[in-house]
């Protein structure tokens, strides 16, 4: 089963390209992932049992092309100008899905340490088990459970600390 490339697009870019902005956190590198993702996707002669199977596997892909960014020289050597809390912000459309503690609850999943980062994007906002996040990510069951629960933690706390100052 494989899916022609522009459903797959409709069905799946938006997912491939948060994927990939929640690790790269950069709306150009982000853009860029997921053009690379679909067209491995397009180019990919793998055999897919199910759609699920294909979401599962765009998701691997695009976590694997943004892991390998940020290995990159350039990507190390670089200096980001503008925020990712200030891209945010400047969005409207994206303000216009989300109240003020849903905004603040994104900056700090964004501000977390990127392997704990990519285990609660996928947990909590792609509904994915641990298991098939173990498999996405290439680590253990038990790695994903150590990664979120260091994530959930360290988030209770830095919202904890905002929410108790305000």
């Amino acid at each position: 089963m494989k899916l022609a490339l522009e459903q797959a697009l409709n069905k799946y870019q938006s997912n491939v390209y948060k994927a990939a902005f929640y690790i790269c956190k950069s709306p150009e590198d982000a853009e860029d992932i997921a053009q690379e993702v679909f067209l491995a996707y397009h180019n990919t002669k793998t055999v897919f049992m199910s759609e699920e199977h294909i979401r599962s596997w765009l998701l691997k892909v695009a976590v694997n092309k943004a892991r390998n960014l940020k290995k990159s020289f350039w990507h190390r050597s670089r200096i980001d100008l503008p925020d990712f809390t200030e891209w945010l912000e400047a969005h409207t459309q994206e303000q216009a899905e989300y109240d003020e503690d849903s905004l603040e609850i994104i900056k700090s999943v964004m501000s977390l340490p990127e392997k704990c980062r990519i285990a609660v994007h996928l947990f909590y906002y792609e509904d994915y088990s641990v298991k098939e996040i173990a498999d996405i990510m290439g680590v253990k069951e038990s790695t994903v459970k150590a990664q979120l629960h260091r994530g959930r933690t360290l988030l209770r706390r830095m919202l904890k600390e905002k929410w108790e100052n305000e």
